[in-house]
């Protein structure tokens, strides 16, 4: 990809600042929650004292929270992608920025012995907190490989739906992420994301904040964005489908100011043609 290219895609990202410092800032903070059980993501650097209640808050029933063993769910994301996407049995699965695991392992009660579930994080330290929760969770049919959502270690037309949770804004390539998911799902596969989106425009000392792009919010783009770069990559049937309650739980994500009043949760869906 050209320089020109590049800024480009980094501006469509939501902010201008340079892709190599908000990717070296996304891996240090995530690092950082892997190996700190304690840590919080999407919030002003406060610890999640309760993941499962904050899951709860954020889309999760207690059958979800109560199904995978301690250690997977660290309190992260901003919805729940299993609810919105209609596993089969049989099904292969692909989460996109797959932290410790909670996702994977929700999808992999869904497809069961006879489907699979592939998780794809950019941070080692996350890939390896999330390979031991293979083994809590009895979970043989999910796997964890360490990957840019840019260019996923996942061959083409291989998988049948994709997941995401509050991940996607977080890159500063938005476009190819969604070329890649394009790539790698079979004709008729389709997307269930969990993400933010944002619905103002961010005044400068958020939008030029490396610390606000890795708390989930200054990444963020319009819907009306986010619908033009998954058409231009392909998809079609795509639908964005705001919740004004995560209102609630937005506006703590940052001790100096009010993160709700830029962005708000979504669900993103969308499909491959057949």
């Amino acid at each position: 990809m050209s320089g020109d290219a590049e800024s480009a895609e980094v501006t469509e990202s939501g902010g201008e600042i340079d892709a190599a410092e908000q990717r070296r800032a996304v891996r240090e903070r995530y690092s950082e929650i892997a190996t700190d059980a304690d840590s919080g993501c999407c919030d002003d650097g406060d610890s999640v004292d309760d993941p499962d209640a904050e899951s709860r808050r954020r889309g999760y029933d207690d059958a979800d929270v109560d199904a995978v063993a301690e250690g997977a769910n660290l309190g992260l994301g901003c919805g729940n992608p299993t609810a919105i996407a209609g596993l089969e049995a049989g099904e292969t699965v692909l989460d996109l920025g797959s932290g410790g695991g909670f996702d994977c392992f929700l999808a992999a009660r869904e497809v069961g012995p006879e489907g699979s579930v592939i998780g794809v994080d950019m941070t080692p330290e996350m890939v390896e907190r999330a390979r031991k929760n293979v083994d809590r969770n009895e979970a043989n049919n999910v796997e964890f490989r360490l990957g840019e959502i840019e260019h996923l270690p996942v061959p083409d037309a291989s998988v049948d739906v994709i997941l995401s949770n509050c991940v996607i804004n977080l890159s500063p390539r938005k476009p190819q992420v969604f070329r890649e998911a394009f790539r790698v799902l079979r004709p008729g596969g389709r997307l269930a994301v969990s993400d933010v989106v944002r619905t103002a425009p961010f005044p400068d000392d958020v939008r030029l904040d490396p610390s606000s792009v890795t708390a989930c919010v200054a990444g963020a783009s319009s819907i009306e964005e986010i619908e033009s770069m998954l058409r231009a990559a392909g998809f079609t049937d795509v639908a964005i489908a705001p919740k004004g309650e995560s209102e609630e739980f937005i506006r703590e994500w940052d001790g100096d100011r009010d993160a709700s009043e830029y962005v708000v949760s979504a669900s993103i869906e969308a499909r491959k043609p057949e």
